[in-house]
């Protein structure tokens, strides 16, 4: 299969799904480059070599990292202190790249070798257990980074966002089907008097208000995924 401009750029990026380019993720980057809606110097994980590789895939021309997206720096892991920790699972939910075991009211750690040091994890923690650990030394960008890494980092993140999506669909599904039960209980409902049909027309329109919402949001989540 032929790639589009946007693998392309895609293929370039170290793949630590930081954010701090300004977008979601690393695709949603790539494919602003490919637009030409951003520039190539907004990703610091991959530092100044990332750029070069995004300007001999892109024909523009090399420059500085901007400083407002961050700057180049040692990979960082990050490190949870597990006497502080209180199993809120809030940096779990963080992780882009499931680096992150634990569940809630447990302990939680990290394994260093998946993490990416995205530094996601850092701000929602309500105790700031969470400390970023340069690992690599004076090594910074692509060369505190593999491509192997990259690999293994972009499979996880897409694994992550097709169970996310799964776990999102299949809970819409359990919430519409219980919705449809209720409105055949509240149909079935005996009205003697003016009163109780008022209060059961009550009952069946906000159900059928939550049916609705229910039928947007999965129209919106279908039309995320198609995009």
């Amino acid at each position: 299969m032929t790639k589009t401009l946007a693998d392309l750029i895609e293929d370039q990026l170290p793949q630590t799904q930081c954010t701090k380019c300004g977008y979601p993720a690393c695709r949603p980057y790539a494919e602003a480059i490919a637009a030409g809606e951003a520039e190539i110097n907004q990703c610091p994980p991959g530092g100044l070599e990332g750029v070069r590789r995004l300007a001999a895939v892109t024909g523009r021309r090399v420059i500085p990292i901007n400083p407002a997206n961050g700057v180049e720096r040692p990979r960082p892991v990050a490190f949870i202190d597990e006497a502080l920790c209180i199993g809120c699972t809030l940096c779990i939910q963080a992780c882009p790249v499931d680096a992150i075991l634990g569940a809630a009211k447990q302990m939680h750690t990290i394994l260093p070798s998946l993490c990416t040091g995205c530094d996601l994890c850092v701000a929602p923690c309500p105790v700031d257990c969470i400390s970023m650990v340069p690992v690599t030394g004076d090594a910074t960008g692509w060369a505190a980074w593999s491509q192997e890494a990259a690999d293994a980092a972009r499979a996880r993140h897409d694994f992550r966002t097709q169970r996310l999506t799964r776990e999102r669909e299949e809970n819409d599904a359990r919430l519409a089907a219980k919705a449809v039960e209720k409105m055949r209980e509240v149909t079935a409902e005996a009205t003697n008097t003016p009163e109780e049909l008022a209060e059961k027309e009550r009952k069946r329109a906000i159900i059928a208000a939550a049916m609705e919402r229910a039928r947007l949001r999965a129209a919106g989540n279908a039309s995320e995924q198609k995009d």
